[in-house]
């Protein structure tokens, strides 16, 4: 088994759906700027009304990536 070391960056994504949307959304957008993703941890589920009082749902997650 190869050694490996991992980083981990925080990410909190937002959706008007669900959790599970802002869990999705929030591992995309770390997608498309880090390269090696590998597991996240939800840290933090929570919402957020808008000023028309509709849902913001936000998921706070630890995203870990291989480092190089």
């Amino acid at each position: 088994m190869a050694d490996k070391v991992f980083k981990k960056i925080t990410v909190v994504g937002c959706s008007s759906e669900s959790y599970e949307k802002a869990i999705e959304f929030g591992l995309s957008k770390a997608g498309e700027s880090l390269r090696g993703l590998a597991w996240f941890e939800v840290k933090e589920l929570r919402g957020g009304l808008g000023s028309d009082g509709k849902i913001e749902w936000q998921a706070g997650l630890e995203v870990a990536f291989k480092l190089d």
